[in-house]
C-alpha cells in the first residue's frame, strides 16, 4: 500500500506508462527506463529538475494547483487521473464520520430497490463490497465464493474468468474503480489489508494495482455467464449515493427486445418464488 508517499508513487508509476513520443520528444536513442525520464518530466512541466525529483521522493508533498495540472498535462493524465492526482497534492482533512458509517444503507433507498423487480441493483462501498441488493441484484452475482465482494470475485474467486468471458478489461476496470473510489487509502486500515492479501494472493492484482490507473465506475456494458441463464450483456449506470458518501448505486440494464433481456425476465421468474424479500442492508456471510 502507499502509505509512506502515495503522490511520488503515483508519479513514478505515471512516468513509467508515459510515452516520449506521446509526449512530443525527438528520439534519444536506447532508453534505460521505460517512459519518461525525470528531466524530460520536469522539462514538460516546467519546473526544474530538482523539485520534481523531490516529489517523487516525498521530500516536497505540496505542489501548487497549476503545478499539479501541469504534471497532469505532461505525464498524459485522463480527467479521473487529473483528479486523483489532485487529491493526493491536496488531501481533504478527515470527515470525521464514525467508522463503518458508510457501510450502512439508507433504508429508503432500500425500499426504492425493493421496488424495481425487473432491474438487477446492488449499493457498493469504498471497498467494491456489496453493501445492499435486491432481489434480481442477488441472483446476477449468486453462487459465487465472493459474491458479497466484487473485488474478491474478480480476483479470488475460481469461476471469475469464466462468469466474465472479458475477464481482462474487467479486472483493469476493477482496480481503477478501487483507486478512485478510495483516493489515497491511507486512513482505511481494511483497505490496506484488503490490498495487501490481494497482492499476495493474485499476480494480476500486484500488477495491475502498480500501474496506478484510476477510472470511476460510471456507465459501461458488461458480459457476464451466468451458470442458469447463459450470457448476458448489460448495460449498467452508476450512480453517487449523496446521503452517504463514498457508496455507489449500481443499476443494471438489458437491451430492450434482446436475448439478454429475455434471459434475465428468466432469472427474475428462477428466483422469484423463494426471494420475495427486502435487499439485505448487509451481505450475507460467504461460506
Amino acid at each position: 500500500m502507499d502509505t509512506d508517499n502515495p503522490l511520488g508513487r503515483f508519479l513514478r508509476a505515471r512516468r513509467a506508462l508515459s510515452s516520449p513520443q506521446d509526449s512530443g520528444l525527438p528520439p534519444s536513442g536506447r532508453r534505460r527506463v521505460p517512459g519518461l525520464r525525470r528531466e524530460e518530466v520536469a522539462v514538460l512541466s516546467g519546473v526544474s529538475t530538482d523539485y520534481y525529483v523531490r516529489l517523487e521522493q516525498g521530500r516536497e508533498r505540496r505542489p501548487s494547483a497549476q503545478v499539479v495540472r501541469a504534471l497532469a498535462r505532461a505525464l498524459g493524465l485522463d480527467e479521473d487521473a487529473t483528479a486523483h492526482l489532485h487529491r493526493l497534492a491536496h488531501p481533504a482533512s478527515a470527515t470525521g464520520r464514525a467508522p463503518g458509517r458508510d457501510e450502512r444503507v439508507n433504508p429508503t433507498l432500500l425500499n426504492v430497490m425493493r421496488s424495481w423487480h425487473r432491474t438487477p441493483a446492488l449499493v457498493l462501498g469504498p471497498r467494491l463490497t456489496v453493501l445492499a441488493h435486491n432481489t434480481l441484484g442477488a441472483a446476477l452475482f449468486d453462487g459465487h465464493t465472493h459474491s458479497a465482494d466484487l473485488l474478491r470475485l474478480v480476483f479470488l474467486d475460481p469461476r471469475a474468468r469464466e462468469f466474465y468471458p472479458d475477464w481482462d478489461q474487467v479486472a483493469a476496470a476493477t482496480v481503477a474503480a478501487l483507486r478512485a473510489g478510495t483516493a489515497t487509502g491511507t486512513d482505511d486500515p481494511r483497505l490496506v489489508e484488503t490490498v495487501g492479501e490481494l497482492c499476495l494472493k493474485s499476480e494480476e492484482f500486484g500488477r495491475l494495482w502498480a500501474r496506478h490507473d484510476v477510472r470511476r465506475k460510471t456507465h459501461e456494458s458488461k458480459r457476464l455467464r451466468h451458470p442458469l441463464v447463459g450470457e448476458l450483456r448489460l448495460d449498467y449506470e452508476t450512480l453517487t449515493v449523496n446521503s452517504t458518501p463514498g457508496q455507489q448505486l449500481v443499476v443494471y440494464h438489458a437491451a430492450p427486445g434482446s436475448t439478454s433481456e429475455q434471459a434475465l425476465a428468466l432469472l427474475g421468474s428462477l428466483t422469484a418464488s423463494g426471494a420475495e424479500r427486502a435487499p439485505s442492508p448487509h451481505p450475507a456471510p460467504e461460506h
